[in-house]
């Protein structure tokens, strides 16, 4: 950029990590190999058939809407993990601060979300009326690992 300028130490270190948090992402969800039941449908298309809806219950989007409902949430945490970044942290120390805090967002989401009620079949099979959750196993089986792009 400027012909015979060098980065200091520090300015190498900040250049190197913010080279790797290009390179990464974190990715918040249910992770393939996951628990599954005795029918061997696993958690994470449990998952994907609450949030997006089949056609025999209404979608509940907890996914969708822990990302929209927090938008400005995520905002302030990734300037605040920039911040730690440029005062000597780490790219992956800012993923993991993200990725736990995202984890924690969609789990208060399947606990506190608003969504259209069990049928009347649901709560006679679960004891309840509560919808995303039976034996908590969804919620508990929420992760996240951070990978590269792509």
């Amino acid at each position: 950029m400027f012909e015979g300028m060098q980065l200091t130490a520090d300015g190498k270190r900040i250049q190197k990590e913010l080279k790797e948090l290009n390179e990464l992402i974190v990715a918040v969800g249910f992770p393939a190999g996951g628990p599954a039941d005795e029918k061997g449908v696993s958690v994470a298309e449990y998952a994907a058939y609450n949030d997006l809806g089949t056609i025999y219950s209404p979608s509940r989007p907890f996914l969708r809407d822990s990302v929209n409902n927090h938008q400005a949430d995520f905002n302030q945490f990734c300037a605040a993990a920039v911040r730690e970044l440029m005062n000597g942290g780490t790219a992956r120390q800012a993923l993991e601060k993200l990725g736990v805090y995202a984890k924690g967002i969609v789990q208060e989401q399947i606990t506190d979300g608003t969504y259209e009620a069990n049928s009347e079949t649901t709560i006679r099979r679960k004891g309840s009326a509560k919808p995303l959750m039976d034996t908590g196993l969804m919620r508990e089986s929420v992760n996240y690992e951070i990978r590269k792009k792509g």
